[in-house]
């Protein structure tokens, strides 16, 4: 975690999350007490912002200052409205094309996917705010900067995101292993918004059930799975072939 992208000291992650800064993530000392601890995790539950319990070793690595048993992790980015974004995007003209990234955690993948998102001309990515990767300095880092070019939302619930994207005339197209389709077989270059699951669990089931189709990449060696960056490239480079 960057310097200048963090917070440490409980009142102050309370005065910067009620005056709006854009809050990525809280490691919270396990265990720890007290009434303004209560206070935080009270604020962080409002709010809905995503934390972690870590042991005090691993706030003693992040800062040498006086923590008080949490720091607090600033994304360098601001992120945008859903809603809003998938208006403007249908109101330019252009066919859309979103990532929706259900659980993603780790934040190079996550940099690498937005690379390639933005080299593919991709409209917006949309990530869930409870349990997703990171915007932070590995992930600026391994976007090479295309974190600050590509429009990225934080959601609620990715089921909803898909809904609404659903309504607006934007098909949904998840990559997973749990389908006959191959991904050369979909039609691509209409409005899409392809769907790609977590390192370790791939799509949740519940998201499985809502999409409106399923695509698999071919597989010919012995591993039987890709890293997500490098699937999520292909998918990609797929639609942009499509659309010519």
């Amino acid at each position: 975690m960057e310097k200048e992208h963090q917070i440490f000291g409980i009142r102050a992650i309370i005065e910067a999350i009620n005056s709006g800064k854009e809050i990525d993530k809280v490691f919270v000392q396990k265990d720890a007490q007290g009434d303004l601890m209560r206070d935080l995790m009270k604020t962080l539950k409002k709010h809905n912002i995503n934390f972690s319990y870590v042991p005090v070793e691993k706030l003693n690595r992040l800062t040498h200052n006086n923590h008080q048993g949490a720091v607090a992790s600033i994304a360098p980015i601001a992120f945008h409205n859903l809603e809003v974004l998938v208006e403007t995007v249908m109101e330019s003209g252009r066919t859309p094309l979103f990532l929706i990234l259900d659980q993603l955690s780790d934040a190079r993948n996550f940099g690498a996917i937005i690379r390639t998102a933005e080299c593919t001309g991709v409209d917006g990515i949309i990530i869930q705010k409870q349990g997703s990767a990171p915007v932070n300095g590995d992930t600026v880092k391994t976007s090479a900067g295309a974190v600050f070019n590509v429009p990225i939302c934080k959601v609620e619930h990715i089921k909803d995101a898909i809904f609404h994207l659903q309504g607006s005339g934007i098909r949904t197209v998840a990559a997973t292993e749990k389908t006959e389709d191959n991904i050369y077989d979909i039609k691509l270059n209409q409005p899409i918004a392809i769907i790609m699951g977590s390192e370790d669990r791939g799509i949740n089931p519940s998201v499985l059930k809502i999409v409106d189709e399923k695509a698999r990449l071919p597989m010919f060696g012995s591993i039987g799975s890709l890293n997500v960056s490098v699937a999520c490239g292909a998918f990609l480079y797929e639609a942009v072939r499509q659309r010519g």
